[in-house]
């Protein structure tokens, strides 16, 4: 799977601040680019991707986004993307979508999901860059089409201070606990936080003396752990990260890519 930008017909020097852009619109009346936005605001792609409001927005195409993805002058634009079954270099189907993370993801379920209705065809793995390694779509992948994922995890849990990470402690999945370096058990009330996270408490009366304290909690009275709902799904990326085939997949895509967009 592959993503590219297409620049939009729109002029920045005519477009508003996004905290004064107005969705609510008679149908009736709208303008044309008017009606064909409200026509995406329950897309996956575009209105559903993201509830951020975007920093401007174009009268005159306001499903653009406005985006510095390019690292020079931002600019309104699509991302195009692209469903490629790299083993006969074939596009499978093209979607496009906002140009964000969130959306691109959106378009590529609906490429997936629309090239089984209507082909007959389902990948056994799908190999792409970072901005689809999010626990909900990693999820889906896995669990809901059996698909495996040869995709970059997105993880900020590694410190980089010298401290413990999270990856030092060992989960117990039968007890459902985590177990410290030292031991000690974390414990959970199954609360889920945030919408996918699930937090692990260390006892104040386990961490006070312990000795790994000023690598482990220095700040904090206790050791919290957050463990995504999507957990095992994650770790099913993992492995296959480390896999001689994530790396020649994720170069096959590129090239082919490459290839159609020249």
């Amino acid at each position: 799977m592959d993503a590219s930008l297409i620049q939009a017909d729109a002029n920045k020097q005519r477009s508003i601040p996004g905290s004064e852009w107005q969705k609510q619109c008679d149908p009736e009346t709208a303008s044309r680019a008017m009606k064909e936005y409200l026509a995406t605001l329950d897309d996956a792609a575009f209105g559903a991707a993201s509830e951020v409001t975007p920093k401007f927005v174009s009268p005159s195409d306001p499903a653009a986004q406005w985006t510095g993805a390019m690292r020079g002058p931002a600019f309104f634009a699509y991302a195009d993307n692209y469903l490629i079954d790299v083993k006969f270099g074939v596009i499978m189907d093209v979607k496009a979508s906002r140009a964000i993370r969130q959306a691109e993801v959106g378009a590529g379920k609906t490429m997936i999901e629309r090239t089984e209705e209507r082909f007959n065809i389902k990948p056994k793995w799908l190999a792409a860059d970072t901005a689809y390694g999010s626990g909900p779509n990693l999820n889906w992948l896995v669990k809901d089409k059996d698909i495996a994922p040869y995709i970059p995890v997105i993880d900020k849990s590694k410190r980089e201070d010298g401290s413990l990470s999270r990856e030092d402690f060992t989960f117990d999945k039968e007890r459902n606990v985590y177990v410290c370096p030292h031991g000690k058990l974390l414990h959970t009330t199954g609360k889920i936080n945030d919408g996918e996270m699930i937090l692990y408490r260390a006892s104040t009366y386990d961490c006070g003396p312990c000795p790994l304290k000023s690598k482990c909690c220095q700040k904090a009275p206790e050791r919290r752990i957050p463990r995504s709902i999507y957990k095992e799904a994650r770790d099913v990326a993992r492995v296959l990260a480390k896999t001689e085939a994530f790396d020649a997949g994720l170069i096959r895509i590129a090239m082919i890519a490459r290839a159609y967009l020249l």
